[in-house]
């Protein structure tokens, strides 16, 4: 594998969170009429979106939720109930207006983008070569990256590919240890026989590729897939660009983990939109020390999550912006 330059180069310079920003939502916070800290999370939702759009009052004028859909050539080992042609027809589901996701981004006031990325041509077959060679992989990131739009001011990420939550789990075992017992979970529904598949590809696909397991990109590369490659090309992308991220769940979740391996605070300006019932997304938000906005027991994917949890950052903006403080509404403050 190549040391993947162009993917590390647009790393290795991420800019900060701006605090300014952050600290100004905390001010104002600290004026409007409720009970300091009343607000939970909502408060901090606030002053992560200031923090990475740097700007002292947030705004969500363009919310935009991408879904990159991928096709994986582990599936040949049985680990889906569902034959790759699926990935394809949800794609055209998607252009339809049929799917969850349809529904869920208008709801949140979103615009939804569809993105395949060469269903035709799965990946490699992770348990007997590497899924991308070093420029496909490249390749997908790009696509991720170029994607988008600079000017959003939030990012929702998701994806669509039979056979892809073996691929997730096979790279959070190589990005945090453990091994398919640990990580593999029922996917779209497997059943106990394709459970026992889907664990034995996972560890045969670490003992193949334990060599680069130190690298997160070549691990990366070796055992994931186009459309996860594209949303960690996204989530880079929306660094550079001073865009804050909502990541679905466990596949969405796993394909931007090598950042937090690869760059100290490379997730910091994304948050976990919720926490997925996929067996294995608990144990990797925990691996990452993040914590999920929501948990409503959903594993659909697709950014539903994603989109779902956007009217929770638009309520914690909208209090921020509307409430009076204690000033202004001629409110007695504590004293």
């Amino acid at each position: 594998m190549t040391d993947f330059a162009a993917v590390r180069a647009r790393c290795a310079d991420f800019p900060p969170a701006d605090e300014a920003a952050a600290a100004a939502v905390r001010a104002r916070q600290a004026t409007l009429t409720k009970p300091p800290g009343s607000l939970g999370r909502l408060e901090d939702i606030a002053a992560w979106l200031a923090s990475w759009q740097g700007r002292a009052m947030p705004r969500l004028d363009l919310v935009e939720v991408l879904v990159f859909a991928g096709n994986h050539g582990v599936v040949a080992q049985g680990v889906s109930p569902y034959p790759p042609a699926v990935t394809a027809q949800m794609v055209g589901n998607f252009a339809a207006g049929g799917a969850a996701i349809n529904q869920l981004a208008l709801l949140a006031g979103a615009a939804l983008r569809v993105i395949p990325l060469s269903l035709e041509a799965p990946t490699g077959d992770f348990t007997t070569d590497v899924a991308m060679t070093p420029d496909a992989f490249e390749a997908a990131v790009m696509t991720g990256y170029d994607a988008v739009d600079p000017g959003a001011d939030l990012l929702c990420l998701g994806e669509m590919g039979i056979g892809n939550t073996t691929a997730a789990a096979v790279l959070a075992a190589a990005l945090f240890g453990g091994d398919g017992a640990d990580w593999a979970g029922r996917g779209t529904g497997i059943d106990d026989a394709g459970l026992g598949r889907k664990r034995d590809a996972i560890d045969r696909g670490l003992a193949r590729h334990r060599a680069v397991l130190d690298d997160p990109l070549a691990a990366a590369a070796c055992l994931g897939g186009r459309e996860l490659a594209a949303i960690l090309g996204a989530v880079i992308a929306a660094r550079v660009h001073h865009v804050p991220v909502l990541l679905d769940g466990f596949v969405c979740t796993a394909a931007a983990a090598p950042l937090a391996r690869l760059v100290a605070g490379g997730l910091d300006h994304a948050m976990i939109a919720h926490a997925s019932a996929e067996a294995g997304h608990r144990r990797l938000v925990e691996a990452l020390g993040m914590v999920p906005l929501l948990d409503l027991g959903m594993r659909l994917g697709e950014a539903s999550g994603a989109a779902l949890a956007v009217p929770v950052v638009r309520a914690a903006l909208a209090c921020h912006a509307g409430m009076a403080s204690f000033a202004e509404a001629g409110v007695t403050d504590r004293a």
